[in-house]
Formats: structure tokens, C-alpha cells, sequence
């Protein structure tokens, strides 16, 4: 049974999230998160902007929107408001998932374009948030670790051609090589061989051992650094948006949702991991603090679309960094995003970073990809990678490739489908959700009955998991066991719901499905209970109080059921247990 153990402590946490540590402390670590993410947040678009030749036109514009937008989002994860944000220290910063869609997109319409995409995607973003109950079986990590793969591969050809270029140096042409090198080995033998916290600093000790090196040989030019004032606004005019939607648009289109939602599903595996670490008991997971996660990761997204520069992500840094300090204070984000913002005016700083030569944003980037495919890799086993599962992931990532490089006829392929099919990540994506569809189909069905939200409902519901139950052979003793665990789950959300001043009536969605020798039910309703199950369900003592009866009922369905799940989202909660469905002698 799914529960909690509030014996359970977060092994190391100093600091809760809702607890405040010393100013000086707080400062400190706010400071170190930034100086991690730092480099991706800035480095990221410009890769994109070198790869097409705009970085001399707008690199200071995106290092100072990216800085900017990076700095609110993080502030506002911390510091949710309404149901925006997680209330928990998620930094965020620039998604590296976007290089491939990025450059296309530059590459066909410039930066108008670009921020357009960003924006349609963000709004879809929005959408998915407000459903994210329903599209749980099918958004899975299956599906995003297999897209997370296909983005590194696609755009590996990129960092290939950053690499191939070999400008003259005192060393000659083998300078530029040699620099690449030893930023590669230097980021890498930090990341794999370092101890403790010091594998965190990997991308930047690696950027900043390169750019030494680059300017040993005079590969690196800092000139512009010099006359670059300390605080100030870009001079770059804001690049505007393509409100024409034209073919290039509708094109690409598709790929920009799917790599949005794909940053989606990271934002939801970061939300669960900064809720496990960030509370001194265990508790259940709070689907409205994920559901807030991913809404202020659209936020940052549709920002990002307005101001003309790739859209933004949560780190995972910040999840590593509370786990190594055990400070996860939601005031250390505040103070970190207020950083950020503070950098984002200080045009030394984008003179700077524009300043980094080629092979080492080639070498970074190439760390970076590799990481990305190792974290796709990790999603699509996290739960235990299955036979269908493992053939979804398979069948797309290598249906994507065959596109990506029209391996697989292109030439007969009507035009329209030319736009969508040509782009591997696009090709790849559509084809992991059709399949994930098709399982979702292929399983048992789940037969549905929509009842009143009320205590009338009961006798409906009795009499229909009655007629479910027979028809499968159970007898009567275990239909009774079934139609009492159905009867306290819905006693629970009735009992406990806070209606928020609704008037209208409120439905029950009821789901019965058979999974081998259980019968797995689930109810949804639209309407917030005030306490998550799992929670009371671990509070309960190991003596019963006679006289307690809400405490009984809980007893009661522990006790009939094999397992247990309730997952609370802002548009109302579902509540799912199995009963042994072998009959009783």
C-alpha cells in the first residue's frame, strides 16, 4: 500500500522549505546556485545564435533576457502566487532541449519567428498544466526520456560543426583542438571524479580552464569587454515578433509543442524530487505543487517568446544542491533569482560570455547533450523499463532517426508531411505518443459510470461494482469487501471536501478496471478534499480509538485494500485503491 511514514526524516535537512536560515547563509547559497547555472543559462542561446551567424546582431539582447527572465521564474517558483508556482527553491534557466528547434527555427524565419513558436507553445503549455490528471498514462517519462534522447542526437551534428572550426592560432590550426580538449577532459573529470560538491562546478571549471587556455594561444578576444559598461540595457532593440503565420510557422509548430511538453514532464520530475528532500516528515506528494511547476515554467516560456530568447526550464541543479547542503529554504531562490536579475543588467558581463570561443561552446555543449541523453536514458527506466515500454522507446528513437536523416522514403512522402517528418524530434515524439496511446487502448477496459457527488450516490455505486464484480466470477462475500472499500473511499471525499463557496453539484467520475487477480477502482471528483489519505492514513495510532469514527473508517479501508493512491490537483483529485479480486472459499 501506498503510504507515508512519518517516522521517515529527510536524512541531512538543516532547513525546511518553509523555515528561514541566516541572511548571510541564505545569501551564500543563493550566490553558488547561480554561479552553477550561470554558464547554461547564458551559453545555451548562444550556441543557437552562433550556429546561424545572429550572435554579433542580438547576443547581448538574449544574455539579457535569458538572465532576466531566468531571475522572475525563480522567484516566482519560490513565491507561488495563486496557483502559479511551486513554493518550493527551483531555480530556473535556459533549456538546452531547444537547440535543434532553435536554430530551425532561426534558420527559416529569424527571431520574430522564433519568439512566435515559443509563445503558441507556451499557451499550449498552460493547457496541459490545467489537465495534467488526465493526461498522466499518456505524457509519460516513457514518452519524455525518449524525446530527451532524440534531442541530443539531433542536434549533436550542430556541436560537431562548432567543433570542426579551426581558426588560426599561434599553435596554428591544432590550437583551436587543443582548447576543445582539455575543456572536454577538464568538465568531465569533474563531473565523474570529483567528490562531493565539487562536481557541481564541472561546466564552469571546464568554460573557465578552456577560455584560459584560448587566451594563452590568442583565441580569445576580450576587447569588447573593456569598453562594455558595468550596469546597463543591451543596445540591441528587441527583436519583435512574426505575426504572419506562414508555412514556416505551422511547420514547425508541432516540434516547439512537443520539446515544450517534454520540458514539462522534467519540471514534474524536479517538483517531486524538491518536495521528498525539502520537509523534516515525509509526506505525500502534492499534485497542485507540480501542477504550479509546470504552470510557472509556461510563465517563463510565454516570457521568453515575448522577449525574444529560448524559453527556460527547471535545473536540476537546485534539487542536487538542497540534497548536498540540506538547506532547502525557498528564501535561498528569492535571493538567488534576485541575483540574476541583477546580472541581466550588466552589459559587462554579456560582453563577456559573447567573448567565449567556439570550441569551447562546442566542448560545453557536448558535456551538456551528452547529460541530456543520459537523463532521457534515465526517465524511460526510472520505473522499470517493461517489454512495451521498452518497445515504445525503441521504435520511436529509431523512427525519429530514420526521418531525422530520410532514411525512410522520404521521397515518397506528400509534401505537407515533408514539414512535420523531417525533423527527427517532431517524427520521434508524435510516434512514442501514438504508441503509448495505443497501449493505453490495448489494456483492459475501464468501464466508467458518472454518479452525484453526494451521499445518494452510494447505493448507485454499490449496485454497479456489484454488477462489475459477478460478471468476473467474484463471490459474494468479496463483492461486499469491494462495494465497503468503494463506500469508505467515497465517505472520505465526501466528508472532507472544501466546496469554496460551489453551488453547483458536484459528479463523481468512478473507473473499474481489471488487472489480473484485482479490481482496480478509481474516483474523481471536482472538488478539494482538505487532507491528503496517505497522510491521515500514517497519523492513524497503533491503537484504535473506540470512540473515533472517522478514524475507524480509515482502518477499515487500509485494511480491504492491496494498494492506495490519492493525488490532489487544482482541478480536483483522484483517489484509486485495487481489491483482491480472488473469491472467498
Amino acid at each position: 500500500m501506498s503510504q507515508v511514514d512519518r517516522s521517515a526524516k529527510s536524512a541531512g535537512l538543516q532547513y525546511a522549505a518553509d523555515e528561514n536560515p541566516p541572511l548571510l547563509l541564505t545569501g551564500m547559497l543563493g550566490f553558488q546556485v547561480v554561479t552553477l547555472i550561470l554558464v547554461g543559462i547564458v551559453l545555451t542561446p548562444l550556441i543557437v545564435l552562433r550556429a546561424v551567424g545572429l550572435e554579433g546582431e542580438y547576443g547581448s539582447w538574449v544574455v539579457f533576457a535569458a538572465l532576466l527572465i531566468s531571475g522572475l521564474t525563480t522567484m516566482l517558483q519560490a513565491r507561488r502566487i495563486g496557483p502559479v508556482g511551486a513554493g518550493y527553491p527551483l531555480f530556473m534557466g535556459t533549456s538546452g532541449a531547444f537547440i535543434a528547434i532553435g536554430i530551425a527555427a532561426l534558420t527559416a524565419g529569424g527571431m520574430p519567428l522564433m519568439g512566435t513558436l515559443i509563445i503558441a507553445a507556451a499557451l499550449v503549455q498552460f493547457v496541459f498544466a490545467s489537465k495534467l490528471g488526465q493526461l498522466r498514462r499518456i505524457l509519460t517519462p516513457t514518452v519524455g526520456g525518449t524525446v530527451m534522447m532524440l534531442i541530443a542526437v539531433t542536434v549533436f551534428p550542430v556541436i560537431f560543426d562548432l567543433l570542426a572550426q579551426r581558426p588560426e592560432t599561434t599553435l596554428g590550426p591544432s590550437g583551436a583542438p587543443l582548447v576543445a580538449t582539455i575543456t572536454f577532459l577538464i568538465t568531465l573529470s569533474l563531473l565523474l571524479f570529483a567528490r562531493g560538491g565539487l562536481k557541481l562546478w564541472g561546466p564552469l571549471g571546464g568554460v573557465l580552464t578552456g577560455c584560459l587556455v584560448a587566451w594563452s594561444i590568442d583565441l580569445l578576444d576580450v576587447s569588447a569587454v573593456a569598453t562594455a559598461p558595468w550596469f546597463g540595457l543591451p543596445s540591441v532593440a528587441w527583436p519583435g515578433l512574426d505575426l504572419s503565420f506562414g508555412p514556416a510557422f505551422w511547420g514547425l509548430l508541432p516540434a516547439f509543442i512537443i520539446v515544450t511538453l517534454v520540458g514539462a514532464v522534467e519540471t514534474y520530475g524536479d517538483a517531486i524530487a524538491i518536495q521528498r528532500l525539502s520537509h523534516r516528515e515525509q509526506r505525500p506528494l502534492d499534485f497542485k505543487v507540480i501542477q504550479g511547476a509546470v504552470y510557472a515554467d509556461g510563465v517563463g516560456n510565454l516570457l521568453s517568446g515575448v522577449a525574444g530568447t529560448l524559453p527556460n526550464t527547471t535545473y536540476s541543479d537546485s534539487v542536487a544542491v538542497v540534497e548536498m547542503t540540506g538547506v532547502a529554504a525557498r528564501r535561498v531562490a528569492v535571493f538567488g533569482g534576485l541575483m540574476l536579475v541583477l546580472l541581466a543588467f550588466s552589459p559587462k558581463l554579456s560582453a563577456l560570455l559573447q567573448s567565449v570561443p567556439s570550441p569551447v561552446l562546442g566542448a560545453f555543449a557536448f558535456v551538456i547533450l551528452s547529460l541530456l541523453f543520459g537523463n532521457g536514458l534515465r526517465m524511460v527506466t526510472e520505473g522499470g523499463l517493461s517489454y512495451r515500454n521498452g518497445f515504445v522507446v525503441c521504435l520511436a528513437f529509431w523512427l525519429g532517426m530514420g526521418f531525422q536523416h530520410q532514411w525512410l522514403f522520404s521521397d515518397l512522402l506528400p509534401p505537407w508531411s515533408r514539414v512535420l517528418l523531417d525533423n527527427g524530434i517532431t517524427a520521434g515524439s508524435i510516434a512514442a505518443i501514438l504508441l503509448m496511446l495505443a497501449l493505453n487502448i490495448g489494456s483492459p477496459r475501464r468501464h466508467r459510470r458518472s454518479l452525484a457527488g453526494s451521499h445518494a450516490a452510494l447505493g448507485d455505486l454499490h449496485d454497479w461494482l456489484q454488477e462489475e464484480a459477478v460478471a468476473i466470477g467474484w463471490d459474494k462475500p468479496a463483492v461486499m469487501r469491494l462495494q465497503l472499500a468503494a463506500e469508505e473511499a467515497l465517505l472520505f471525499l465526501l466528508e472532507r471536501r472544501s466546496t469554496g463557496g460551489r453551488r453547483r453539484e458536484l459528479r463523481l467520475s468512478a473507473a473499474v478496471q481489471r488487472d489480473g487477480d484485482l479490481l482496480a477502482v478509481e474516483f474523481f471528483m471536482g472538488a478539494q478534499t482538505q487532507e491528503n489519505i496517505l497522510e491521515q492514513l500514517s497519523g492513524l495510532e497503533a491503537q484504535p480509538d473506540p470512540s473515533d469514527g472517522e478514524d475507524a473508517g480509515l482502518r477499515i479501508l487500509r485494511g480491504l485494500v492491496q494498494s492506495l493512491d490519492h493525488q490532489q490537483y487544482n482541478e480536483g483529485e483522484y483517489l484509486s485503491f485495487s481489491v483482491d479480486s480472488t473469491p472467498l472459499a
